[in-house]
Formats: structure tokens, sequence, C-alpha cells
């Protein structure tokens, strides 16, 4: 899988000698020459004393994380650099590459193609003069995918949805939000003047009563705002619900979908066309950083109204560069290559990993949050545990990590698996095998788990 974007003519035993040079290299640290002392007023160690006693706190509380170095293209086979220079194999559950297209051929091939023929970057905003054919292109391609009739393209779907909150609404209206919605809409939406109300996490009862409060305080307007999978549990918003709800209230839906977007529903439409109702979700934002290609950009698609406003008065979009050519060009593959997904087995073999891995889980003991979902939180509590356990399944191969405050709730630790279309049926059950071999070392679950 590795060898086939080197070269023809490099061997395995120099490209593992290559690898191993460059893991050693960033083990390195640099020479006190080489760093230029910025402890040279008071100002500053005072604030690196600050910093420090926040490092420390988060350090006592087990939540410190820490990045591993890949030294190879994303897959479910990675090769991971060591402390100590070393370069191991990894069975990767970690990644949002669910339809296993990050390192897809035709995905690299128009990402070359694009590099090639517009260049690395257009050093502009898309209104100034940053706006090439092939982001047209994409925008019109993913129109055509949710059957909307615009949208517009971000840096990240965390931008898209920092730049759509503040644009569409005012303090005559009101937005709806999901208590467990993604940091990225909870921080869009405090950039708005709208009235602000939370629900219980996908309770429709609450969501009605939150409704009820904001047709009290007389809004104009009324957004419900929802993940249409939540990104840490893998549970999937009752969207047919909400949108019943939505109808009775005359309120505005909209969906976070970078979790769905290319896999999930019948035709990979995500969430919405899950539950069916894709003519009655109003705004769609996602991402091109997951199931499309893995590489980064984001999205708004919706009316034509508000991707025209969005265009000029989004902030994100206004003020950040275009896309490069090169990430246009691997979303666009990615898109042409989920068309096609239903029938090549990609989303057979994706939910059919998903089953497997779920099942073998909760066979042993387990507890795997969330409903059927390529998200598999395997719910361990205690954030120190979580963080042991990840660091005992990567000595046995296998690449996990383990979540903890503040990206899930106190005392919700957790290690979030998430399965893959790439992934082989033996990847899988060796995964299992260590997380039960792991769990039973640590007590987390019995002796005599079935298998």
């Amino acid at each position: 899988m590795l060898r086939r974007i080197l070269p023809s003519s490099t061997s395995a035993a120099s490209a593992t000698s290559a690898r191993l040079n460059v893991a050693r290299r960033l083990c390195l640290s640099p020479t006190s020459a080489q760093v230029r002392s910025m402890s040279s007023t008071k100002a500053q160690t005072d604030f690196n004393q600050i910093l420090r006693t926040e490092i420390d706190a988060i350090k006592s509380a087990g939540t410190y994380k820490s990045e591993r170095i890949i030294t190879s293209p994303q897959n479910s086979a990675i090769t991971v650099a060591g402390k100590d220079g070393s370069i191991s194999s990894q069975i990767n559950f970690c990644a949002n590459n669910y339809l296993g297209l990050a390192d897809h051929p035709e995905v690299i091939a128009r990402s070359k193609k694009y590099l090639e023929t517009h260049g690395s970057g257009l050093s502009s905003v898309r209104f100034i003069c940053g706006t090439q054919d092939i982001h047209k292109d994409l925008e019109n391609q993913l129109t055509k995918f949710y059957g909307t009739e615009d949208t517009i393209l971000y840096a990240s779907c965390f931008d898209a949805n920092a730049g759509i909150f503040e644009t569409i609404l005012s303090d005559k209206d009101a937005v709806i939000s999901d208590t467990l919605n993604h940091a990225s809409i909870i921080d869009g939406i405090r950039l708005c003047k709208a009235k602000r109300f939370r629900y219980k996490n996908c309770d429709m009862t609450d969501l009605e009563a939150r409704l009820q409060e904001a047709d009290k305080a007389g809004a104009r307007l009324k957004l419900i705002a929802t993940d249409g999978v939540f990104s840490m549990d893998g549970k999937i918003a009752p969207l047919d619900k909400i949108c019943d709800i939505a109808e009775k209230y005359n309120a505005l839906i909209f969906v976070d979908d970078c979790h769905s977007t290319g896999f999930l529903g019948p035709n990979g439409r995500g969430t919405a066309e899950y539950f069916g109702v894709q003519d009655r979700v109003h705004i769609v934002n996602s991402t091109l950083g997951k199931a499309l290609g893995g590489a980064a950009g984001g999205y708004t698609t919706g009316s034509k109204e508000m991707i025209d406003l969005l265009r000029n008065r989004s902030r994100p979009y206004l003020f950040s560069n275009s896309l490069p050519p090169a990430v246009v060009g691997s979303a666009s593959a990615a898109l042409d290559l989920i068309e096609s997904a239903k029938s090549n087995g990609l989303f057979d073999k994706l939910w059919g990993n998903t089953a497997l891995f779920r099942k073998l889980l909760t066979d042993a003991g387990f507890t795997v949050k969330g409903d059927n979902h390529p998200i598999s939180p395997v719910m361990l509590g205690d954030a120190r545990l979580a963080s042991q356990f990840a660091e005992k399944m990567l000595q046995r191969g296998i690449y996990v990590v383990g979540f903890s405050y503040p990206v899930v709730p106190n005392g919700e630790a957790r290690i979030r698996v998430q399965l893959s279309a790439a992934h082989t049926e033996e990847q899988i059950r060796r995964a299992a095998d260590a997380f039960i071999e792991i769990g039973r070392e640590l007590g987390v679950i019995g002796a005599k788990s079935k298998l």
C-alpha cells in the first residue's frame, strides 16, 4: 500500500531507511544555539510560569495529550515514529478515513493533476483573485450531490460553522442547540447575537419545550442546530423527529454532517438521506477532511439566497485564502468514487466491519457507546485508565487514542475506535483480541469474557 506512492525504482529497504531517518530527525531536540531565548523580560517569565502551571494541572489530571508522529500515508496500516527514533507498524483505528480514500490512487492522481494545472495556491481570498474554475466545479459537484441550490467552500468545517450563525441570525432570532454539539457549532453560536437555547441530547420533548420558549421570546427566525452524528458518541441524531417538531413550530434545521457525509444513507448523502428527509433539512455544513478524501476543507450547502449572503458577509470565507488546488482535486475525485461506492462494495465493507467490531467487544463485556456507527467509543470512565490502555494497545501494534476531558465530559473517558472500509477482518479481530487481553489485565472486563 505504501509503495504505490513511491517511485518504482525505490526499494522497500531504502524506503524503510528513509522513514527511519525521518523519525530520528523528528525526535531530535534543537540545540540551545538554535533556540531563541523567550524569557528575557519579566512579563515573558511570568507568562511562562502561568502556562506551566496550567500544563502541570492538565498532566496531574491525566488529560495531557501528546502527538504521535506518523511516517506513512493514512490507511488502515501505518508506520509510527517512537520517541527513541524507532519505527513501528500499527493498525490504525483512529482515522476519520471512513471509506479508505485518503491514499486512493485516483484521489492522489487528481490532486497531482490540479497541482500541476492550477498551482500550489492562490495567495488570495475568493472575492479578490482566489476563485478558479475548479473551485466553482467542486461547489457545483457538491450542490448536485445534495440536490440543493448552491454551495460555498471553506478552509474547514470549523470555519463554516464559525461563519454561518453570525451571518444569517440577528438579535431578533433564536438558535436552539443540542447540548452535545461539536465545539465548532458552540463557538459559531457564541459569535452571533441570537437568543440561545439548549436542549438535552436528542431529547425531542426538551427540544419542543425550548422551541416554545423561543416563541414566547418573540423570535423572528428559529434555527435548530444539531450534529448529524455526534463525534464522540457515535449517536445518530433523530432527524426525522426533529423535522416533525421543526415544522410544527415553523423552525429551520441546521445539520453538521461531518461524520456521515459520504457513507451514511443509501447513497452516502448523510444523515438526512439516512432518514429520508433531505427535502426537509434547510442547511448542511460538512467537511472534505474525513470520508471525502481526508485532506482539508469544508462547506455549507443550501438555498441560493443563503449562499449568496455568506459569500458577502461570512468572515471566515471573506478573510481566509482559497482552498489549495491539490485539496480541491482530491475532494472532487473522492466525490466521484462515492457515486460508485454502493456498487463497488465500499458501503457494505464499512458497515460489515462496524458490526463485527461492535459485536466482538460487546460480547467480551465492554460497553460500546452510540448507535451502529463506525464511531465506536469503548467506554472506560477514568482518564488515566484510558491513556494507559491506549499505550498498551500501541505496544501491541494497535493505534488508538484515549479521549478524556475536555474533549468528553469528566468521568466519561474512552477509547474512540473508528472503523473503515479499508480494514480487513483479520485487522479487526486482532484489535478485538488486544482489547480483550488488556481489558482483562487492567480489570475492565472479567477474566471469563466471551470471545
